[in-house]
């Protein structure tokens, strides 16, 4: 069976364009939901002198939940069209076969 070439080179510019769209896409979601959370606009910062641990660290957990699903759906998204465009998935087998 022939070898499929890997597309690191190719998968890179979609790889930049896809990473700044998640982050993008995640501080909208993590905005909205905080919004539908505490009826505020603004998530406590961790140096906000203001506010105490139990908000901030519900915050941060809210925050790297939607950002670590909202990058994965991306990702994952990107890599199933370089496959369907391209025929090969974009970082290579996993398996150990490639």
């Amino acid at each position: 069976m022939a070898k499929k070439k890997k597309l690191p080179f190719a998968y890179q510019p979609l790889g930049f364009a896809l990473g700044w769209s998640s982050g993008w896409l995640a501080g909208l979601a993590f905005r909205k939901t905080w919004m539908a959370i505490r009826n505020e606009e603004d998530a406590p910062d961790a140096l906000d002198k203001d506010r105490g641990w139990g908000e901030i660290l519900l915050a941060a957990a809210v925050q790297g939940a939607i950002f670590a699903v909202v990058r994965s759906a991306v990702d994952r998204a990107g890599a199933k069209a370089i496959e369907r465009s391209t025929g090969t998935w974009p970082a290579g087998d996993k398996s150990g076969r490639d």
